[in-house]
């Protein structure tokens, strides 16, 4: 697509095609007065999931988020859902970035997108950030700051944010067992006999559901920032995609699978939580119970389900690729990661892990 002349656009070839940078320039200088400087664009994400542009104009950056390019499935990749969220948690949860505007103008792209504020600091996917000392201090501070926010945001009145209707709690834990379950048959490539322990027990030891609260549903530490100066502290948790008000269990559990320990097994999946230093999936866990308050007496049977759902969650790009949807031949590696995510959740049924 045209650019303007005075923009200097770094993101992918399909991006660069199926967005018009030049009108969305035009729209943003209007809407939100930015500054006269050169625009400058770089992607952040590519592939399968939502992707996420900076924009930056002299000293005012932003972020663009979109679904994918090609087909997206009827109510995935929502981005009004993740905006409106957004508008009415920031203003009681900073750490949510601060939305600016959405729009769906197919002059500017075949897709809806939304504009959010930038956060600054870093974030922690496959090693600790060099600004960071790299000390054993410094990995406990982010283990407590990465479980202190996850209370912080559990603790959210919703209904005062005015996110009562945000989902249904009622029933919320055994929908979502089902849900997976339903997902793994649907994206079945080949059988794996542990799943036939696994169900039934999923399905026959759903305990009560803690109060209900405002779930991230995803969250792990590359969806979120930490201070540059300081890692006890959070700045920013991105990708509100699947946020609903359900089980605050469910977001812990998803968090400690996401936790690696030395001598975890692959799962295709990068962390630097097996390091020295940072708190253990049981101190975490211990964390969490002490400042939420929250009983985690049942949260063998969270794991279960964690990891359980990260299993199917690789099993869909692997049956992707396997009838020819997905070209990327690295999806075929994901096998390795489902075989031991389904091993880690009956290891967990059994009392080994935690």
């Amino acid at each position: 697509m045209r650019l303007n002349a005075n923009a200097d656009v770094n993101v992918s070839e399909q991006a660069l095609k199926n967005i018009h940078w030049d009108r969305l320039e035009e729209y943003l200088r209007k809407e939100l007065s930015m500054p006269s400087e050169e625009m400058k664009v770089k992607q952040f994400t590519a592939g399968y999931s939502n992707l996420t542009f900076l924009i930056q104009c002299g000293q005012r950056g932003m972020v663009l988020r979109r679904p994918p390019f090609g087909y997206v499935p009827p109510k995935a990749h929502d981005m009004e859902r993740e905006f409106k969220i957004l508008s009415k948690l920031h203003p009681v949860f900073s750490r949510a970035p601060k939305p600016y505007l959405f729009e769906f103008d197919t002059n500017i792209m075949e897709k809806h997108f939304y504009v959010m504020e930038r956060k600054e600091g870093v974030v922690i996917d496959e090693r600790i950030p060099d600004n960071y000392l790299e000390t054993e201090g410094d990995r406990e501070k982010i283990s407590c700051a990465v479980i202190d926010t996850l209370v912080d945001l559990h603790s959210v009145d919703y209904k005062k944010a005015g996110l009562g209707d945000l989902g249904r709690p009622e029933g919320f834990l055994k929908r979502q067992v089902e849900s997976w379950i339903k997902r793994y048959e649907k994206s079945k490539v080949k059988d794996f006999t542990i799943v036939n322990e696994l169900v039934p027990w999923l399905l026959n030891h759903i305990p009560s559901s803690p109060h209900p609260s405002i779930i991230h549903n995803d969250y792990k530490m590359n969806n979120m920032m930490f201070s540059s100066a300081d890692p006890s502290e959070i700045v920013g948790i991105f990708d509100w995609e699947l946020c609903t008000v359900g089980d605050p269990l469910i977001d812990l559990g998803s968090t400690i699978v996401y936790w690696k320990e030395k001598g975890d097994p692959d799962i295709r999946l990068t962390a630097v939580t097996d390091q020295k230093g940072f708190l253990s999936r049981r101190e975490m866990i211990e964390r969490y119970a002490r400042k939420s308050g929250i009983d985690t007496t049942n949260i063998q049977y969270y794991l279960v389900l964690a990891f359980f759902r990260l299993a199917v969650i690789l099993q869909q790009l692997y049956y992707r690729w396997d009838i020819g949807e997905l070209k990327d031949n690295r999806v075929k590696d994901l096998y390795v990661g489902i075989v031991n995510l389904l091993e880690l959740a009956k290891s967990t049924k059994d009392n080994k892990l935690i």
